[in-house]
């Protein structure tokens, strides 16, 4: 089994570098395809409330017989409908989490969206202090806050979240926020890692170094993620790409090919695939 490294997250917390994602995995899915992953040797699964997953998910881990210390769940706060989120409603929905999960704690909780239009992200981590106090969630962090809005928290609070998972990839690379990320003692962790449909893993930068090194284009992204220190959560169904994705620990990009799949970024603020956080409200 592949050793999959650890990294320290800003409270000491242990968090495995590769996970495994479930985005777009169908509960009914879930339970076999998280179940594939841990028995190939994951040991992170991200999900999330707004998923529709977590029983799925939550079944796979108790059906897989490991230790619950050997394992690192992440949920999600979705915090989308347009409700206020006051100090109840975010306590009911970690505990409707931990309910549909079956467990008693999560590794991370995240807040899925920071939504500035509504003003209320530092109000939701007012309480996620208190969640991250009760030992119930190991760790407490965000995804797809920019760097104006971790300001906004750095302002009020003085917990600093552990980890921000936000849309990254070469095209994507996201460079300013990893930076500041690195500056607050804050992880990176990329959601959509190898992109969307085919076309970054078909760029001629790409296959040309997969062909160097005889791996798959996907392996390739995922080693530049890697060596950049981003935690990656890679998702698929097939038990094929699900063992291929774990296996990028035997090879290393050298300068001059990280380099080449650094420059498919340049520029590229225009590439996101996904909302931008700004702007997203639903």
């Amino acid at each position: 089994m592949n050793q999959v490294p650890a990294i320290k997250l800003n409270n000491g917390t242990l968090m495995p570098q590769l996970g495994y994602g479930v985005w777009q995995v169908p509960d009914s899915e879930a339970e076999r395809a998280v179940g594939t992953a841990l028995e190939t040797g994951y040991r992170s699964i991200d999900t999330a409330a707004i998923y529709g997953n977590e029983r799925g998910t939550g079944k796979a881990v108790a059906a897989s017989g490991l230790p619950r210390e050997e394992l690192f769940v992440t949920t999600k706060l979705w915090n989308g409908p347009k409700q206020t989120w006051d100090r109840d409603a975010v306590l009911r929905a970690f505990d409707d989490s931990l309910a549909k999960l079956g467990l008693d704690h999560v590794d991370l909780y995240l807040i899925h969206w920071p939504r500035p239009m509504r003003d209320d992200f530092v109000a939701i981590w007012k309480t996620f202090e208190e969640i991250a106090a009760s030992g119930r969630a190991k760790a407490v962090g965000v995804s797809n806050f920019r760097t104006e809005d971790l300001d906004r928290i750095a302002a009020e609070s003085a917990l600093v979240p552990a980890v921000n998972q936000v849309e990254l990839h070469p095209l994507h690379p996201q460079a300013g926020l990893r930076a500041e990320h690195a500056a607050r003692g804050i992880v990176t962790e990329a959601w959509s890692p190898l992109g969307q449909g085919k076309e970054l893993l078909t760029l001629p930068a790409v296959t040309a170094i997969a062909e160097a090194h005889g791996r798959s284009a996907a392996q390739v992204v995922l080693r530049w993620h890697l060596q950049h220190g981003n935690v990656v959560i890679p998702k698929s169904v097939t038990p094929a790409r699900i063992r291929e994705n774990l296996d990028v620990f035997g090879f290393e990009l050298d300068a001059a090919q990280t380099a080449a799949l650094d420059a498919l970024g340049a520029g590229a603020a225009g590439r996101r695939i996904g909302p931008d956080p700004a702007e997203f409200d639903v």
